[in-house]
């Protein structure tokens, strides 16, 4: 059945009456008249505390928003996704990715196959493997231990275990170094190689059809390197797969006892969960990955059963859509004040934008509005050396998700107070700002004269009610890891639903990937240029030159 576009809902209407007020309000002034705002505007789950009172929102605004969510029927299709119902329409598929980190006592059928047995089996397989290494049983071809590990992915195959091994970097295992390889750009992998030694290097390709083109260009440059040195009896020693090929698995080398499938049901960037997971098992030890596993499932537990006032994820994703739906923001930043978290907003930008980056309803028909903001951000404190200004003072107010931990992974005095303090005093000054008039105390104070001063006011003077989140936890631990990315994928679920998108699919990806066939065999002369537009002729045609 067609559903209307979300602006068509009455809830949807009725915002936009509120919101005519919203438009004027100063957070200064709403912590003010509420001095309850804080614990009002706080929710815990899963071990992680939210502060989203930084807003430009009150409690109707909160309501209003619920209401919306319901009208939309979010509760009803949350349940549908967890029952194993198609949710990607497009393809036909369940969306399970937490089926991936749920307990083997969960029954969900799914085509008649029992999806925790199956889950289950892979992890238990992993976690003997991961043994194996650790142990030291599994050798290389030479007898010597394995000690680097090369994950050869792209996309969720890549961008999720590289962002939870550095996550978990105080987590690691003692004598194993992890590189991942995406880029098709060959001086990723030329870098790479240049650090590993064929003896004590595991490959791990990660590719569900083994037919990637980035990824196979790189894996079969990777076993091109350890041919020079071993021979290709020794290639099962030294490369395993994440793949469901069985077929091409093997042709490649590969021992298929040393193959790691997962599940059409299984997106790829919801995927580092499931056995693309498995360079994080080797990386941190199984039981880390056991742990990250359980802090996504509780986070899970709280977003299916929570009331919506206090269920985390929707109350994020709500505020999410209030920015970008109704005033017009049209970016958002991440900002995590933890080193360790250094490609979280990486992740972020493809679980997000690839997933909500949509114009048209799962029916075919025009979403009606804006969707997915821009997404981006780097480090907490570096950002503030950089693109803070612009966020303080430039014409754009984009909303910003600060992310933090209250304890320190290390011992060295003094940086933790320092790195919570700017953490905290940012986002207190995004939303004071700084008003003409308290500028001018200050430099009085410093004795300016008071032409000086007025010179100034101008420059020093910040509009600030720059809406922010604030996600605490008390360290970054593989449980607390597992819980803040399931946050963001229901969030990422919540905003779909509310837009009528279909987040798991992602046709724009294929576009260009079809494109990129047929042009590289146009610049290595297989077949001449042709039906391109002449910019496109011209610079495959400088490219072929160039050779």
């Amino acid at each position: 059945m067609r559903q209307p576009a979300i602006n068509q809902l009455a809830s949807y209407q009725r915002l936009q009456q509120h919101v005519a007020q919203a438009r004027n309000w100063q957070m200064r002034d709403l912590f003010t008249q509420s001095p309850e705002r804080f614990p009002a505007m706080t929710v815990s789950a899963a071990g992680l505390f939210l502060d989203y009172s930084k807003n430009r929102v009150n409690g109707t605004t909160v309501t209003l928003l619920c209401d919306l969510a319901r009208e939309r029927g979010l509760e009803a299709q949350r349940d549908a996704m967890f029952a194993g119902e198609k949710f990607n329409n497009t393809e036909k598929r369940a969306v399970l990715h937490t089926a991936l980190r749920a307990p083997r006592t969960l029954k969900l059928n799914i085509d008649g196959q029992d999806v925790a047995q199956d889950v289950h089996a892979v992890l238990d397989r992993m976690a003997a493997f991961t043994k194996r290494v650790h142990s030291g049983q599994w050798l290389g071809y030479t007898g010597k231990k394995i000690s680097d590990i090369v994950n050869i992915g792209i996309g969720g195959s890549d961008l999720g275990p590289k962002m939870v091994c550095l996550g978990l970097r105080m987590f690691a295992q003692p004598g194993i170094r992890m590189h991942f390889v995406s880029n098709v750009d060959g001086h990723d992998m030329d870098a790479t190689l240049k650090q590993v030694n064929p003896e004590t290097t595991l490959f791990i390709v990660a590719s569900k059809t083994f037919t990637t083109m980035e990824t196979m260009l790189n894996a079969n440059t990777a076993r091109s390197w350890f041919l020079r040195s071993g021979k290709e009896k020794d290639l099962p020693k030294h490369f395993v797969a994440v793949s469901t090929n069985t077929e091409g698995v093997k042709a490649f080398g590969i021992d298929t006892e040393n193959m790691f499938p997962f599940w059409d049901w299984v997106g790829g960037r919801y995927s580092v969960w499931s056995a693309i997971g498995l360079p994080v098992a080797l990386a941190v030890g199984y039981e880390n990955f056991a742990a990250f596993l359980a802090g996504a499932h509780a986070m899970d537990a709280h977003f299916r059963t929570a009331p919506m006032e206090s269920n985390m994820p929707m109350i994020m994703g709500l505020i999410g859509l209030w920015n970008r739906n109704f005033l017009g923001l049209s970016s958002l930043t991440i900002a995590p004040y933890h080193h360790d978290l250094a490609r979280f907003p990486a992740y972020l930008q493809q679980l997000i934008m690839e997933s909500n980056g949509k114009t048209v309803m799962k029916d075919g028909s025009p979403v009606g509005v804006a969707t997915c903001p821009a997404l981006w951000g780097d480090i907490g404190t570096n950002g503030q050396h950089a693109y803070f200004q612009l966020l303080h003072q430039g014409a754009d107010v984009i909303p910003i998700d600060f992310i933090a931990s209250l304890k320190a992974g290390h011992a060295l005095p003094g940086h933790q107070d320092a790195l919570l303090a700017n953490c905290f005093a940012q986002a207190e000054a995004f939303m004071r700002g700084k008003t003409a008039d308290e500028v001018r105390d200050d430099l009085r104070a410093q004795k300016l004269s008071d032409a000086d001063i007025e010179m100034l006011v101008p420059h020093r003077t910040f509009p600030g009610n720059r809406p922010s989140n604030m996600i605490l936890m008390e360290e970054l631990t593989p449980s607390a890891l597992g819980a803040l990315i399931a946050l963001y994928e229901h969030i990422t679920f919540v905003q779909g639903v509310l837009w009528g998108v279909n987040s798991f699919d992602q046709w724009g990806v294929e576009l260009g990937k079809v494109l990129a066939q047929n042009i590289q065999q146009e610049l290595t002369g297989e077949v001449m240029p042709e039906r391109h537009d002449s910019s496109t002729n011209g610079l495959i045609a400088r490219a072929r030159a160039a050779k």
